[in-house]
């Protein structure tokens, strides 16, 4: 008697087939997804347009410009706080577009669980997926 806890074989089967059809796809498409991915720049400007922040695939920061009349209002708190809500939002769209582009090989939800380093989200995606629940 099977325990209700417990993953079905023929549930295990249909999604090892399922992560092997993902891994031809990946491995197909791989190389120029991975190029594509790796090559995404986001810039944003501030909402007062005095900062544009660019960032690179992993939101990490590529450039700054600072249009020069910042300096007529000198305020540096608020100069870095708009530095670092700008580079957050083009962060957030970067993070997007990543996801847009890996879309057609890996499910959304469970490539957002993973950049967000949320273990127990994916491993809850991946139990339920085992035991047939999608």
């Amino acid at each position: 008697m099977e325990s209700l806890d417990r993953p079905d074989a023929a549930a295990m089967r249909a999604y090892a087939d399922e992560l092997r059809d993902m891994f031809r796809q990946i491995q197909d498409a791989g190389v120029e997804l991975h190029a594509q991915a790796k090559a995404v720049q986001v810039t944003e400007r501030s909402r007062d347009g005095l900062v544009s922040v660019t960032v690179g695939p992993r939101g990490e920061l590529v450039r700054i410009d600072l249009d020069p009349r910042i300096y007529r209002r000198p305020d540096a708190r608020q100069l870095a706080d708009t530095i670092v809500e700008t580079a957050e939002r083009a962060a957030a769209k970067a993070r997007e577009r990543i996801a847009e582009i890996l879309e057609p090989v890996v499910p959304r939800a469970e490539l957002e669980a993973h950049l967000d380093g949320d273990l127990e989200t994916a491993m809850a995606q991946l139990a339920e997926r085992m035991g047939g629940r999608r």
